[in-house]
């Protein structure tokens, strides 16, 4: 048994990484500055003791084996300093991952810039429902599963893959350290403009990920996305396309209709008829998800019959679409789409999903590209399927030059340019006071964050659900 120790453990895939560190058997501590739910809801369930805050007595008190540095810990933490004044062991999510895990073992790797989390957790449910009893780590709480992570004796795992930087030591991204047999690459955009210059960057990380596929595995590429195309040109694995619209595809998803419980649609493969499937999710987005889930499904010999089982009992992941709550009328949905791409695909995918109703979208700048000026011109089309938009100043503002950072006025401006009723409001009391006063009946508010937006969203029904008791 080694005793881990976690710095900023309260990080969604950290939480995840010490869950499954103990259940196979090790001892597991360590600290975070900001611990609330629900990665610390789910320690406490664990039994995994977390520090409040960062100082060098929690490890002087005893000594772990090996420190796990998470990669939004910096240079000048105070544990971080200890460890290396101490020559200690020390190691990165990624690189205990790849030790413990995977090593010898069957690995899927799920990439992209959009729909990591959903196709992860879609792929070990309908694996699992294939018989296959997968190991997984999700960057979500997997609703099958009512967890962000499984340890199992299979011989197979899934893994999302983030194309985000390791650790402060290591800035490459964190999918180069897994060892995939099958590699998804659903999608490629310019994104994470902190750590990647530019698209081609971006491309190059993609391309490198490729390149670890071996000849006897396989290479799932999106077609429908041009980028993602060029980066699995020169795979050394075969490549297995999935799309839409691309003819060249070997997977092609036909007829798209949308049901009151998700989605129905037929798959061909290499142009000839396949199977009929069912997804209680909705959008297109998700469709092309659970293609390139039923690529790999079949790769490792899943029947038709069970990946249209698995994909029908889908139940999704937690902030994607997710219904927090109806109150007189007016539903909240959580969603954590931040890139212009995704807030546009799950704005048009509510519109789809609540015909007729209104939409009011709420989007916080606070991803590290949505802070940026970068994405400023693509966001003014980005809410095109909202009725009326409420924008909140940029997350941590004064980490952004001024000069190159986002502007929520500016995005106010232009989306009233496009005809939208467009505000600035600063402060999650401010927003909710806001919107009771200009929500319609039966209204569809879309809270758009990658973070805890203040508790918006439970601040909101309260103040419905008080609202509503009082006539």
């Amino acid at each position: 048994m080694t005793h881990y120790y976690l710095i900023g453990i309260c990080g969604t895939a950290m939480a995840s990484l010490a869950g499954m560190l103990k259940a196979r058997g090790h001892e597991v501590t360590g600290s975070d500055a900001h611990v609330y739910p629900p990665m610390s809801d789910e320690l406490a369930r664990l039994g995994i003791p977390v520090n409040l805050g960062y100082d060098p007595a929690h490890l002087a008190h005893r000594r772990p084996d090996v420190v796990v540095i998470g990669n939004a810990i910096p240079r000048g933490n105070p544990e971080v300093e200890y460890v290396l004044e101490q020559r200690w062991r020390y190691a990165s999510l990624p690189e205990v991952l790849r030790q413990e895990f995977l090593w010898g073992r069957r690995v899927l790797v799920v990439t992209g810039t959009h729909g990591k989390t959903t196709t992860t957790a879609l792929a070990a449910h309908v694996l699992t429902v294939g018989g296959l009893e997968p190991t997984f780590l999700v960057g979500g709480v997997a609703e099958n599963f009512g967890s962000s992570f499984r340890v199992t004796e299979s011989d197979y795992v899934v893994l999302e893959g983030d194309e985000y930087d390791t650790a402060y030591f290591d800035k490459g991204p964190k999918f180069m350290h897994y060892l995939p047999e099958i590699g998804i690459v659903n999608n490629v955009e310019f994104d994470h403009a902190d750590i990647y210059p530019n698209l081609d960057a971006v491309k190059l990380a993609f391309r490198r990920f490729v390149n670890l596929i071996p000849r006897n595995g396989a290479c799932i590429v999106g077609f429908d996305s041009p980028h993602a195309r060029d980066v699995a040109a020169q795979a050394w694995a075969p490549v297995e396309g999935f799309a839409l619209d691309a003819p060249d595809a070997l997977w092609r998803a036909h007829d798209l209709e949308y049901t009151a419980n998700g989605m129905r649609f037929r798959v061909s493969r290499a142009g000839m008829p396949w199977a009929t499937f069912e997804l209680p999710t909705f959008g297109a987005f998700n469709v092309r998800n659970a293609l390139a889930v039923i690529a790999a499904a079949t790769r490792w010999g899943v029947s038709p019959e069970r990946i249209a089982t698995g994909l029908a009992t889908f139940r999704a992941v937690k902030r994607r679409m997710e219904v927090r709550g109806e109150v007189g009328g007016i539903t909240v949905i959580d969603d954590f789409a931040h890139h212009p791409t995704a807030v546009r695909e799950t704005l048009e995918a509510l519109a789809r999903r609540f015909p007729g109703r209104p939409l009011t979208a709420v989007f916080e700048p606070r991803s590290w590209s949505s802070r940026k000026r970068v994405f400023q011109a693509a966001y003014a089309e980005a809410f095109d399927a909202a009725r009326q938009v409420v924008i909140a100043p940029v997350f941590e503002s004064a980490k952004v030059a001024e000069d190159d950072r986002f502007s929520p006025e500016q995005l106010g401006a232009d989306l009233t340019a496009r005809g939208k009723t467009a505000v600035v409001r600063a402060g999650a009391e401010a927003i909710v006071e806001y919107l009771l006063g200009h929500l319609q009946p039966r209204e569809v508010v879309a809270i758009l964050s990658n973070g805890g937006f203040d508790g918006l969203h439970d601040k909101l029904l309260q103040a419905l659900n008080r609202k509503t008791s009082q006539g």
